[in-house]
């Protein structure tokens, strides 16, 4: 059932926080209050998912609003240089941006090559905005030895691209890819290098998932007092992340703690392999540590048009987003979140099972009946749908939950409702006369 608090008493803020120890905050000091940016990747990394579907444009142009509804910053369109099909849609994306005044900025990426920084200037050209040029180039000694290449190697191409970027008006970020995994004397050779020529921002990437929240720190804080030491004006630092291992949300806060002031995600964490950073459960742990307070409510909306535009799954059990993220069929959860619900205060229900608020983002608790229910789970699923049933048939209907081997359907509890009132059992509970 859907959770439909009665009453207008209303439980204080600090009375409900008093109600919730927080050892996330405990000894440590206050996050510093300071500006935490996002690009959605959804349309470029997301859609190199070799099972997912490519979008239609007009899939691609709705998700674009949805993602400045979210109060996103950047979106990356794609690679134009891919061809037509992409370069296409790029060319839509950011037209789409310019002519009706969203906040979001467009991003496209290439790789270190004339004819990508050429076909991202194309789409800057037709669109007439600005879009943000990301190119990128593999760094890591493991790269390297692949590509035989060295790093004289990837100064010339850096350099060559970032300023013919540049020679086109493009504000650019150079993505080191690997960066992870590559030497530190080699981040500062090129981090420089690509400051020098004109790099806007620079992009750490943990490519292949590799990074653990403790290399991430160690990462991002050497790269950041590098930049600090060395750079003549500011320089954005952004952070890309995979979870192969796991650890893209984790490691994402990891970075951000440690000084990056953008980070990429995609919806669903959708991408390359495992996937990246999700951006529904970045947002939500955004707003819980007090780092941005942005309107969630329509996240479901966001993650579902991914989900049937591209194809990608959407499991039942997935942070945030899942059919089961905010339902139950237990009955010692169904009983407190019920007690939560006596003392008139949402929120109060709500948190009581549950570290994220439903309402946050446009969701709600529900209660189901099944084999691991009580009588408060019956109760509540017919009090929701305004049924008013005797006791012998709340109980008739939980003992045919107890021997089912899954939840039961709408379909089976108003059949067992509908079998006792014809066999005589009133709504007062009495056999007809």
């Amino acid at each position: 059932m859907k959770l439909v608090l009665p009453g207008s008493k209303k439980t204080k803020m600090n009375e409900l926080s008093d109600l919730i120890y927080d050892w996330n905050q405990a000894g440590q000091p206050s996050p510093p209050v300071r500006t935490v940016q996002l690009v959605d990747e959804t349309l470029r990394d997301g859609l190199q998912s070799p099972s997912l579907t490519q979008p239609r444009i007009q899939d691609k142009v709705y998700l674009l609003y949805l993602m400045n509804d979210l109060g996103i910053q950047a979106v990356n369109t794609g690679i134009p240089a891919t061809g037509p099909a992409v370069q296409y849609d790029c060319r839509v994306l950011a037209r789409e941006i310019a002519h009706h005044g969203l906040r979001i900025r467009p991003q496209c990426a290439g790789r270190t090559l004339e004819q990508d920084v050429e076909a991202i200037a194309e789409v800057a050209q037709w669109a007439g905005t600005e879009v943000e040029a990301c190119l990128f180039l593999g760094i890591s000694p493991i790269r390297q030895y692949v590509e035989d290449w060295d790093e004289d190697t990837l100064l010339r191409l850096s350099e060559k691209a970032i300023c013919l970027a540049r020679d086109y008006g493009l504000p650019v970020m150079f993505i080191t890819e690997d960066t992870t995994r590559a030497r530190p004397e080699t981040l500062k050779r090129l981090y420089g290098h690509a400051i020098a020529c004109g790099a806007d921002r620079i992009c750490l990437c943990d490519t292949v998932g590799h990074a653990t929240p403790q290399g991430v720190h160690n990462l991002v804080t050497f790269v950041r007092r590098f930049v600090e030491e060395t750079a003549d004006r500011p320089i954005g630092i952004d952070w890309h992340g995979h979870r192969d291992r796991g650890l893209s949300v984790a490691n994402a806060l990891a970075a951000i703690a440690a000084g990056v002031d953008r980070v990429h995600a995609t919806a669903l964490g959708i991408g390359e392999r495992s996937g990246n950073v999700p951006m529904e459960v970045l947002l939500v742990n955004l707003k819980l540590m007090g780092l941005i307070d942005w309107d969630l409510t329509k996240l479901p909306e966001y993650c579902h048009v991914v989900a049937e535009a591209t194809g990608a799954p959407l499991p039942f059990n997935h942070p945030v987003m899942g059919r089961d993220a905010f339902r139950t069929a237990v009955g010692v959860h169904a009983a407190a979140i019920a007690k939560g619900m006596a003392k008139g205060d949402r929120r109060l229900a709500e948190q009581v099972y549950s570290s994220v608020p439903a309402s946050m983002v446009g969701r709600e608790h529900t209660i189901e009946i099944g084999p691991l229910s009580g009588m408060h789970n019956v109760r509540f699923w017919l009090q929701s749908r305004g049924l008013d049933v005797p006791p012998v048939v709340m109980e008739k209907i939980l003992t045919a939950a107890k021997q089912a081997r899954r939840l039961l359907t709408e379909e089976e509890i108003r059949r067992i409702i509908v079998t006792m009132e014809r066999r005589g059992v009133t709504p007062q509970g009495n056999a007809a006369s």
